[in-house]
């Protein structure tokens, strides 16, 4: 399986940090969600094949991206703010 994505994070200059920290942390939360998104889909047919314990590791996987996802939200939450 091959995993294509533009990694190109150069925000147009045209907007201010604050602005520019915002639309990256936006698109690595949309990010870290389909993967984590993938990493459940990928546990039930782990759980389907009765790989219990591969399974397990992956909802952990899954619950993980999903953590980093809420930290990026609050660190949008402060340039929101700012």
């Amino acid at each position: 399986m091959t995993h294509h994505h533009n990694h190109d994070h150069d925000i147009q200059s045209t907007l201010s940090f604050d602005e520019k920290m915002i639309k990256l942390i936006e698109h690595w939360i949309k990010h870290n969600d389909d993967h984590a998104e993938t990493y459940r889909d990928w546990a039930k047919k782990a759980k389907e094949k009765d790989k219990d314990k591969a399974a397990s590791l992956l909802e952990d996987a899954a619950e993980m991206t999903l953590m980093i996802s809420k930290k990026f939200e609050e660190v949008a939450k402060l340039f929101r703010k700012a």
